[in-house]
């Protein structure tokens, strides 16, 4: 009779009894759901945390912008609202405007948010006014957002205080949840070997969007290829999709500037990308906003020296790696690419401090900072 009656014992949750074998949950909510997407990749990462915890844990976003082969990694957040229960954690990723951030306050349980930034729509006035009106959305849901959760979380300092400036109180920063093994796979082979071929490689990994000021990079490059070393390459690995109207402009900036040895890739595999770094001399990066910049920390696990323009959350992600700069003279900016590609001292003592960074960076046991964060929720 005791075990019997022990399935029966029920625990009580705001007003609601739950039998005790049905676990809390934690769950994410995110405005898109895609491969090689930051935010994607950190759900996946957590997920795998929260259930490591011993707690129930799914992913829930808009139908629509959930890829069709990823529908079994995350649900339609409209059709299951009945998965979230008053004794759950809801965990909202802010990003851009959707109509998750519009659902998220309306939700039962405890919630949490945290805070991966939102790029200025003006950067995106004239050169894709869809992006940009997802983006002043964001931002006007972000304000409307505040005091809708008991933990408040940002991805670097630059983030914490953003929100902090637009009221919010007890922003804590919690880094990005990477998987650094996947960089760590082996590279592929053909890649590789299309660019070792003796040129000296200049990487920038990132979505072909205009914050990331790729026209600065090809502009910089301009004049590391004439005036520093001629035997050189610029690569861009990243997405342009839905974004044609910049990528035709830097295409038409390439041929005015006569550059040679430019190749704009596109979207790649993991071990693709790999190679890409395998392959750099230098990473360059004039990105004027960002609110981590994962391809800085990529770049640290392949040993590939930095080169960045000091903005945004940049500074936050190097945390006194790599080599900054503050203002974009293209032409002291390719002496500087030069000196890090040939001065073999000045690489190394760059190098050296970039390690010293990744090795903070993995020593830290985010689980357990994440378990702290969230701990006044999870009771």
């Amino acid at each position: 009779m005791r075990g019997d009656s022990a399935s029966f014992v029920a625990r009580r949750a705001g007003g609601v009894l739950y039998p005790l074998h049905m676990k809390r949950a934690i769950h994410q909510l995110v405005a898109g759901f895609s491969h090689g997407d930051a935010i994607s990749n950190e759900a996946l990462v957590l997920r795998g945390i929260f259930r490591a915890w011993g707690f129930e844990s799914e992913i829930f976003c808009e139908a629509k912008r959930i890829l069709p082969e990823l529908r079994d990694e995350a649900r339609d957040l409209a059709t299951h609202r009945d998965a979230f229960r008053p004794d759950d954690v809801a965990l909202l990723h802010l990003s851009i405007g959707s109509v998750v951030n519009d659902l998220f306050p309306e939700l039962p349980g405890r919630k949490a948010i945290l805070y991966h930034n939102i790029t200025p729509p003006e950067f995106f006035r004239g050169v894709q006014e869809q992006i940009a009106h997802l983006l002043a959305r964001g931002l006007e849901q972000a304000h409307a957002l505040h005091g809708a959760a008991s933990v408040v979380l940002a991805d670097s300092r630059f983030n914490a205080k953003q929100l902090t400036s637009w009221g919010y109180r007890g922003a804590q920063v919690f880094p990005l949840a990477l998987d650094l093994a996947k960089l760590r796979e082996r590279p592929d082979r053909a890649t590789l070997k299309e660019y070792d071929d003796g040129l000296v490689n200049i990487l920038f990994v990132g979505r072909c969007v205009p914050n990331k000021r790729l026209e600065d990079a090809l502009a910089a490059f301009h004049y590391f290829q004439r005036y520093v070393e001629p035997a050189s390459r610029f690569i861009h690995a990243g997405s342009f999709a839905g974004v044609e109207q910049y990528h035709a402009l830097l295409l038409t900036m390439m041929r005015d500037l006569r550059l040679q040895n430019v190749d704009l890739i596109g979207s790649v595999r993991q071990d693709e990308l790999n190679a890409c770094y395998r392959s750099a001399d230098l990473f360059l990066c004039m990105s004027e906003h960002e609110g981590f910049c994962i391809p800085l920390m990529e770049s640290l696990v392949h040993d590939v020296p930095v080169l960045a323009y000091a903005a945004a959350a940049v500074p936050d992600t190097l945390d006194g790696a790599g080599v900054l700069f503050r203002e974009k003279r293209f032409d002291l900016v390719a002496e500087m690419m030069g000196r890090l590609v040939r001065d073999p001292k000045l690489r190394e003592a760059v190098l050296a401090g970039q390690r010293e960074r990744l090795a903070r960076f993995e020593q830290r046991d985010l689980s357990a900072e994440l378990r702290g964060h969230l701990s006044p929720l999870l009771g």
